[in-house]
């Protein structure tokens, strides 16, 4: 018996990949370190609304810049963290755990970083997907008898 999904319809024609990526963020859900996605609007250099954009934020307090890194590959967007024990301490109590991360994005094709920051213990990485030019072609037929 075969199994049915929403990308097996006739009228998708090349979406067999989009399926398989969905599979794949959906297995990697973690929850640590919590982020918010948002639209936001970006600032132009006059100062004025520049173009939408969308904001990734994670809380990553007591995180260094260096022990953060933010890489890119086909499409998807990588965060990893690691803390390193810079000197040695003598915890009587340790709640806030040194844990090391990674959370990964998928984003369209188009999509471009525009920087990251790290602020009050909160990496913000923006993103800007340009509109894409409307294109209209007429497909000629030919004709063999």
């Amino acid at each position: 018996m075969n199994r049915m999904t929403p990308f097996s319809s006739p009228l998708l024609l090349g979406f067999d990949g989009v399926e398989r990526m969905l599979e794949r963020m959906g297995k990697a859900s973690d929850g640590y370190p919590p982020f918010n996605i948002e639209r936001i609007r970006t600032v132009a250099s006059d100062g004025t609304a520049g173009e939408p954009a969308i904001r990734i934020t994670l809380a990553v307090a007591g995180f260094l810049p260096d022990d953060l890194e933010i890489t890119t590959e086909d499409n998807q967007l990588t965060i990893r963290g690691a803390q390193s024990d810079r000197e040695e301490r003598d915890f009587l109590h340790r709640g806030i755990a040194a844990r090391q991360f990674q959370k990964s994005f998928l984003f369209a094709d188009g999509m471009r970083i525009l920087g990251a920051q790290l602020k009050n213990g909160l990496l913000m990485v923006d993103l800007v997907k340009p509109e894409p030019e409307r294109v209209v072609k007429k497909i000629e037929i030919t004709v063999e008898d």
